[in-house]
């Protein structure tokens, strides 16, 4: 198998291979899968923008560089035409089901339709490389726990296993580019991180979703939810500039309704 779109199955088995517990599984792939969740609630949303800013005369959209707001925000709310469901076809497996009313509210007009085929498998995948950062696995009764000062690592050591698995480089970048809200070469100096220097920033939108979305779970133990304040509180540890990039990335892609997502998934909002 090489340089192959890898399906649900694949992605699946490939976290029971590198999973070192059970509880390993449990923790990182239901993560995974929550992420995966959210990417297809903000891609719901960002296309549904789209789709309406298409009907729409010029003077009811405000440009702000490649993106639009639109003139109210009943405007992006669906019509009686629009409400039906959305099922994302990932492989032979229909995995995906999003609602009309997918529970985002407020974002930009995107440049352009997203597809979201890829942004799930990338989200399924895109924390694979926490597996080699564990440093106690829970089979010992403790609780699990990852390896804190190289914990920054698991990104670029998910795109080596990914691409040594075989999978394409358009879903192994997924794993490379979604820290933070994006690491740039700079960064990495300026903070003696333990990884090559270079920059790990989304390198499109489909991968910039997936770090967005990611930003709103927690593989603490036991997981937990976040909203859009609580993660700008902790990206401001590492500088307020940190923090109006977030805050940028909920301006441009809304906010998910973390209170029902919690509630779904039977989780603690932190």
């Amino acid at each position: 198998m090489t340089d192959t779109i890898p399906t649900v199955a694949d992605i699946e088995r490939l976290h029971h291979e590198l999973a070192p517990s059970e509880a390993a599984f449990d923790l990182v792939f239901t993560h995974c899968k929550i992420v995966a969740d959210i990417t297809a609630r903000l891609i719901h949303r960002q296309n549904a923008l789209f789709m309406r800013r298409c009907t729409l005369p010029n003077d009811a959209i405000e440009r702000t560089g490649d993106y639009a707001t639109l003139a109210g925000e009943s405007m992006v709310e669906p019509r009686e035409d629009e409400q039906k469901s959305t099922i994302i076809e990932t492989d032979e497996t229909q995995v995906f089901t999003v609602p009309a009313t997918d529970g985002v509210t407020g974002g930009m007009v995107p440049p352009r339709y997203i597809d979201a085929r890829m942004p799930v498998l990338g989200a399924l995948l895109h924390d694979i490389g926490v597996y080699k950062l564990i440093v106690n696995d829970g089979t010992n009764g403790e609780p699990l726990q990852f390896d804190g000062p190289n914990y920054v690592q698991h990104g670029v050591i998910g795109y080596d296993l990914l691409r040594a698995a075989g999978f394409d480089e358009s879903i192994a970048q997924y794993a490379r580019n979604h820290t933070g809200v994006g690491l740039t070469m700079d960064e990495v100096e300026r903070q003696h991180l333990p990884i090559p220097p270079a920059d790990y920033v989304p390198m499109n939108l489909e991968q910039e979703v997936v770090m967005v979305a990611d930003k709103y779970h927690s593989k603490s133990v036991p997981p937990r939810f976040l909203t859009a304040e609580s993660y700008a509180r902790k990206a401001a540890r590492w500088g307020e500039d940190n923090k109006r990039e977030w805050l940028e990335l909920v301006r441009k892609y809304g906010e998910p309704d973390i209170a029902a997502l919690a509630e779904q998934y039977g989780m603690q909002i932190k």
